[in-house]
């Protein structure tokens, strides 16, 4: 199991890097040697204040613009391993209310950024003389359910699709394309809802209000840890997943009806 586990000369992508799942994913990767991360985010200060051990190599832009990726083709070899998480919260509200410009916002985001770093990631796959490699992409549980606003929503639900796309069309090159969805997690997307800051001013404070979304949002009573969603996407990305392919893991902790993610 442990050599499963070992990612020990393997380079990796990961996108939204700087914090939460991953920023954790990041860490995990190079707990379990990773021997080079290729990490992106907005943040690129952030990147360097993650403490890794591994060789790593920095990019801080939008993954919504194609001209990142452009520069990333020129200076990237062979991936294999790609973490495709880079996502923003979506603005909150609801069709009625929702502006063309915020749609295509959060959609700039979570899908055209999603869909211009798989195709980096499985291009990438496929050079040298050994195609193959595994990608994992965040989705959520809202992308099943109806409670959270639509721009958030449809765009996670498009994710576990591209997803199923990308692990039929990757599976040829020994490419497996999974995602992940989870519920409730404490990072710091929280912090630009307005739904946490209504939360933190009914109960008083951060700490309060998250374990009560927790207690309403899975039948386990609690939010996911950034580190044990990572955890989760290292499985798939690794050996001992060799046959999950284009599929979505739920970890919503046992959805409670009404969750929050």
């Amino acid at each position: 199991m442990a050599s499963e586990l070992d990612f020990s000369g393997r380079v990796a992508l990961v996108t939204g890097a700087a914090s939460g799942i991953g920023a954790a994913t990041a860490r995990w990767l190079d707990a379990h040697g990773v021997g080079e991360l290729i990490l992106i985010d907005l943040d690129r200060p952030g990147l360097d204040r993650l403490g890794l051990t591994c060789k790593v190599t920095p990019y801080g832009g939008n993954v919504g613009d194609p001209s990142l990726w452009h520069l990333l083709a020129r200076n990237v070899g062979h991936l294999d391993h790609a973490v495709i998480n880079a996502g923003v919260a979506g603005a909150g509200k609801s069709i009625v209310d929702l502006e063309i410009t915020d749609w295509r916002k959060t959609m700039s985001t979570n899908l055209d950024g999603a869909f211009l770093a798989l195709r980096f990631a499985m291009r990438n796959m496929v050079k040298g003389d050994a195609p193959g490699g595994s990608i994992v992409l965040t989705s959520s549980v809202a992308g099943t359910r109806t409670y959270a606003p639509i721009d958030y929503s449809v765009s996670k639900a498009a994710i576990s699709h591209m997803a199923a796309i990308g692990g039929r069309e990757g599976g040829s090159n020994n490419i497996r394309v999974n995602a992940i969805a989870p519920g409730g997690v404490d990072t710091a997307i929280w912090d630009s809802t307005d739904y946490l800051a209504q939360e933190i001013e009914r109960l008083g404070s951060r700490e309060k209000a998250l374990a009560e979304m927790g207690r309403a949002s899975s039948v386990l009573g609690r939010f996911a840890t950034a580190e044990e969603v990572a955890g989760q996407i290292g499985f798939l990305l690794s050996d001992m997943a060799s046959t999950i392919n284009g599929t979505t893991l739920v970890s919503d902790g046992g959805n409670a009806g009404m969750a929050i993610s």
